[in-house]
């Protein structure tokens, strides 16, 4: 199969400008591979602290060198619904190990937070931070080097980039991600989303907004819209981590028991000590990265992994922009609906064919690249199939030709739009990136005047003292990463689809988060250079035009450009928000943390 030429123009370019430091990365997991596996040669006393709670089989096992030990690496807590199921896991994992006559051992846990839970609070200012934090959290888990290799156990937002991030720095280990799945469906998200601005209208009360949210978030497992967690399983399957079909099985089922069995198989059978080593830093690389790119715009992912991305490609060598991410957009239709574009949820999304009938869509019309390593072996079209118990046991079956709900998950040759998802906007105020697949077209240009705010409280507060009546540009700033950790500002939308509903022309402009559930108001996030770094948009104020066309890709200031950049920027005292709730603890990360189009990341 041969990829379009758009799409192995951006591969090329990727190849191109990172064959130094790619070619450090490899060299630097090639002399990891060659060290082995050091729990031979461990001292006694290492080694005795590290089976110390072995059974005296497992201890005899771990001892001889002979059998295989795989480490888990688990982000399981009991109150993230997503991450709940993940409590039993390791049982199951380990039993499968055994039966194979192999250990393992759970490595590690991370911390996993839930944005659910923090939206509007002053935990969300700790959210992308904990990426890195994962991230490091992981590399100490595996850094007792007692694996030959690993099983990662995370779904949410930040969860599963800082492991991916984590995983890669052990690159010379093989790793498989194990999936936990989406919760049933419950009340259908618009219908939620309906309530939120009827609260926000004051036309219902708490107890009928805790209602209708109980009702939507009801369960065990992922949140059912397709956010930043749901994005995760999507680029986990279609960059060849995860077994084929495992991203969207319920949890709590056979089936989904019976994936995580096989793959803690399937993760030993990749070691170096086997015939079919296939490390993660080879399965990560600049084809794979583009597939993972691609399946984001043809599926209206979430905007989170415009800066997740780049700091995962970066842990593998890799330097990709958002030019390179504009381009795939450009030559990626849009083939999937799933709220917040369009009223399905991901469980319709795999009743329709899931994974297996996008991935064959878009290997078939060049879209993606074949030509990959993955952990279920070599070629992409592996995993255009459907994961199914016949018999009671695992099996992989043909994707369906044709979706079962076309209005949900669509063919190429009839895509719900020629362009892929998200955009890159630029201009004279910087550069930022849009959603727009949840956006209607007549909503996708706004000229408007600003109406300037210092973090979210002072929008939601204007709107609820019925200040806004007219058209406008809501311009958010001090909130990217150097100034508070770049919190998610979903708390605006309810007060802005509001305002669009009235009939008015509106539209966000912020330095600030708005994630994947970004919705029907046309958002420019992640604007840089942020204003606490005294970027453009610290000089904007109250009445200055500003033209946002997200078809053509510009965000643009439409006064005299001069008489602007000569202002001075505003400045903000954060002081009082860098305290309480743990956020004291992060001065160094604030400090260190980069630009949101290099990956928002410490390690840069």
């Amino acid at each position: 199969m041969s990829v379009r030429q758009a799409i192995q123009d951006v591969t090329d370019r990727i190849a191109a400008r990172s064959r130094d430091s790619r070619r450090d990365y490899l060299n630097r997991i090639e002399s990891a591979r060659e060290a082995g596996v050091n729990r031979t040669v461990l001292s006694c006393g290492n080694l005795a602290h590290a089976f110390a709670a072995c059974t005296p089989t497992e201890k005899a096992q771990l001892a001889g060198g002979k059998s295989l030990n795989l480490g888990i690496v688990t982000s399981y807590n009991d109150m993230l619904s997503a991450h709940q199921p993940y409590q039993f896991y390791p049982d199951i994992i380990k039993q499968a190990v055994r039966d194979m006559g192999h250990t393992a051992q759970v490595a590690g846990g991370v911390p996993a937070m839930c944005d659910g839970v923090t939206q509007g609070q002053p935990g969300m200012d700790l959210s992308l931070f904990s990426r890195d934090v994962i991230a490091m959290a992981t590399a100490i888990s595996l850094s007792h080097n007692m694996f030959d290799a690993a099983v990662y156990l995370g779904i949410c937002d930040k969860i599963v980039p800082g492991l991916l991030i984590g995983a890669l720095t052990f690159g010379h280990l093989p790793a498989v991600f194990v999936p936990a799945g989406p919760m049933p469906s419950g009340l259908p998200n618009d219908e939620k989303s309906k309530i939120r601005q009827l609260y926000m209208e004051g036309k219902v009360g708490r107890a009928e907004l805790l209602e209708a949210e109980s009702k939507s978030y009801h369960s065990a497992g992922t949140c059912t819209f397709y956010g930043t967690a749901n994005s995760n399983q999507m680029l986990m399957e279609i960059m060849g981590l995860h077994l084929p079909g495992a991203s969207f099985v319920n949890p709590g089922t056979p089936l989904r028991d019976a994936l995580t069995k096989e793959a803690s198989v399937r993760a030993l059978s990749l070691s170096a000590q086997g015939n079919n080593y296939t490390p993660v830093g080879h399965v990560i690389d600049e084809k794979a990265i583009v597939n993972g790119l691609v399946g984001l715009h043809a599926t209206g992912g979430s905007t989170n992994h415009t800066m997740h991305l780049i700091a995962i490609a970066a842990a593998a060598g890799l330097q990709v922009t958002w030019d390179d991410m504009s381009d795939l957009s450009d030559a990626t239709p849009l083939l999937a609906r799933v709220y917040p574009n369009g009223v399905a949820d991901v469980n319709h999304f795999h009743a329709a064919g899931g994974m297996g009938f996008l991935i064959q869509e878009l290997l078939e019309s060049g879209h993606l690249h074949e030509d990959v390593k993955t952990v279920w072996g070599n070629g992409l079209s592996n995993y255009s199939v459907e994961a199914k118990l016949i018999d009671e046991k695992l099996a992989f079956e043909p994707a369906p030709k044709e979706s079962a709900l076309p209005k949900v998950l669509a063919k190429v040759s009839a895509p719900f739009q020629e362009t892929g998802g998200l955009k890159l906007l630029s201009g004279n105020l910087g550069r930022s990136v849009i959603k727009v697949s949840a956006v209607k077209p007549e909503h996708r240009v706004i000229e408007a005047p600003a109406r300037v705010f210092h973090g979210q409280e002072g929008l939601q507060a204007a709107f609820k003292a019925g200040e806004l009546t007219g058209d406008m540009i809501a311009v958010v700033r001090f909130s990217g990463p150097k100034a508070l950790g770049m919190p998610e500002l979903h708390k605006l939308t309810p007060a802005l689809g509001v305002m669009q509903d009235r009939g008015f022309k509106v539209a966000l402009l912020t330095d600030g988060r708005m994630s994947g559930a970004s919705g029907k108001v046309p958002a420019a996030i992640h604007m840089t250079p942020e204003a606490i770094n005294g970027g453009p948009i610290a000089k904007i104020r109250d009445g200055d035009m500003i033209r946002l066309d997200a078809n053509a890709g510009t965000l643009t200031f439409l006064g005299d450009e001069k008489e602007l950049l000569a202002r001075t920027p505003a400045v903000e005292d954060l002081t009082s928000q860098h305290f309480g709730m743990g956020r004291e603890l992060f001065a160094g990360f604030r400090a260190m943390v980069g630009v949101a189009d290099k990956g928002a990341s410490v390690f840069q």
